[in-house]
């Protein structure tokens, strides 16, 4: 379908903010919506508190390793065409996570959910460049609209999560995605721009290694903390995960049609911008999984309440990215911002550390994440935009699929990290307030030395401080 047979952009941007945004909000509520109903999926399906954790894992590997893939299809075959079955690639695997009966049918439905999310999130991002890059004020907006979703849909999911399971059953955290599904398939003809196709050839093995590869990566560090940083298990398992990553590169460099064009990053400021985003999330969620675990283990909040907790963080980071970013970017350009929005969320991390057994919401938790939420607010939307942006026009999948990589890649490899610090000072003694204390406080003190290095790393490697 040419793009001549579509509505006029102006029409319907709006309407397909909207849906782009739903997107966004879909992809990472599925990563936080399964926390509340855990315990009940290991009664019921027999895992061990080793392999519940891939019940998480097997969704962000799988979207975090298949998002290049997903830019490249994007730019290949039109971005709502892949934005259309990316969405029916989700429901598949949603109906297939909610309706298994073991742990391998499980795994299976969460990595099919990956992997359709692994569609979406690129090709939507492909989407609003195409409705709105030609209008710089309204591309920072959209953006702002779209960065909103994330946390929006990450705290939504701790209460969807909770009330599902309570008052239904786990199996539909899982079906909830079905409805959305198929009104998104319906309408998204209607809202999208048809985008062009071009010829070119897919590079799957690149899929493969780097998929594999990030999974073997993140596998030995979850694993590391019980078996030990020194054993032989541990150290196979990384250099299995480096040398398959290294084939992924050598693929890229050789290849007439990569996966990722390495040459890519020579483009200024698209490395540095995505190595924000890295540290970006390998900062943010460790400190939001953590904090989550205080509030339940220490202050003994139940679900509900440790939601409605992480409200004013939420709220914060949606005004900072829809408001306050946009403006203060337009002020002082992206490096500055950039820059800024770490420090700002190193000290949040650093006011948390001082967390007590005896603490409070009031006290140890609401000014410090405050802090941090406005310090994420900040630094999201200038390195999106910047990351998005530097790339050619006709390699906006590409650039979408390498942002969004980064980004989940580096939430997968710090939680795992953290969680490793966390155990080692005892987060992992449930029932002792003050050991778990300890181990929560190590957790917000590595998260904060992934933001502050992210500052550094930005301030060193991204260009001036041009005004956009």
């Amino acid at each position: 379908m040419s793009s001549t047979t579509s509505p006029p952009t102006t029409a319907r941007g709006g309407p397909a903010l909207l849906l782009i945004a739903a997107a966004q909000f879909m992809v990472i509520m599925d990563t936080s919506i399964i926390g509340v109903a855990l315990p009940e999926i290991q009664h019921d399906l027999g895992f061990t508190q080793e392999n519940l954790s891939w019940v998480f894992n097997a969704y962000v590997v799988a979207f975090g390793g298949l998002l290049l893939l997903g830019g490249r299809l994007s730019d290949l075959f039109g971005a709502r065409r892949m934005f259309s079955a990316g969405w029916l690639v989700l429901l598949v695997g949603s109906v297939l996570a909610g309706a298994a009966g073991t742990v391998e049918v499980e795994l299976a439905g969460r990595a099919v959910q990956g992997a359709g999310a692994a569609l979406i999130a690129p090709s939507a991002l492909t989407l609003l460049m195409m409705l709105f890059g030609s209008e710089p004020r309204r591309l920072t907006k959209a953006l702002a609209i779209y960065g909103a979703a994330a946390p929006a849909g990450g705290t939504a999911g701790v209460f969807l999560g909770g009330a599902i399971t309570e008052y239904l059953s786990w199996p539909w955290v899982f079906y909830l995605n079905v409805p959305i599904a198929i009104i998104a398939l319906a309408v998204t003809p209607a809202l999208m721009p048809a985008g062009g196709a071009r010829r070119g050839s897919i590079d799957i093995l690149g899929a493969v290694t780097v998929t594999t590869g990030v999974g073997t990566g993140v596998y030995a560090i979850v694993r590391a903390p019980e078996v030990g940083w020194g054993s032989v298990e541990t150290w196979i398992v990384l250099a299995a995960a480096v040398v398959l990553i290294g084939i992924f590169l050598a693929l890229q460099a050789t290849l007439r049609e990569p996966l990722m064009r390495l040459s890519i990053f020579r483009t200024p400021n698209l490395g540095a911008a995505n190595l924000a985003q890295l540290l970006l999330g390998g900062a943010w969620i460790p400190m939001w999984f953590f904090l989550n675990l205080y509030l339940q283990q220490v202050l003994g909040y139940s679900a509900f309440p440790s939601g409605a907790a992480l409200l004013p963080m939420t709220g914060l980071i949606m005004v900072g990215m829809v408001v306050l970013a946009p403006r203060l970017m337009t002020r002082f350009g992206p490096k500055v911002m950039i820059v800024a929005g770490m420090l700002l969320l190193a000290a949040g991390m650093a006011w948390l550390s001082r967390i007590r057994p005896d603490g409070n919401f009031w006290v140890d938790v609401l000014p410090a994440s405050l802090v941090a939420a406005l310090g994420m607010s900040l630094a999201f939307i200038p390195s999106l935009g910047t990351a998005i942006s530097s790339a050619r026009p006709e390699e906006g999948g590409l650039a979408s699929g390498i942002v969004n990589t980064s980004y989940q890649v580096g939430s997968a490899i710090g939680l795992a990290a953290v969680t490793a610090v966390a155990a080692a000072y005892g987060a992992d003694e449930l029932g002792r307030p003050a050991a778990l204390t300890d181990g929560f406080s190590a957790a917000f003190i590595g998260a904060g030395a992934i933001a502050l290095i992210g500052a550094i790393t930005a301030a060193a490697t991204l260009r001036g401080s041009r005004r956009e």
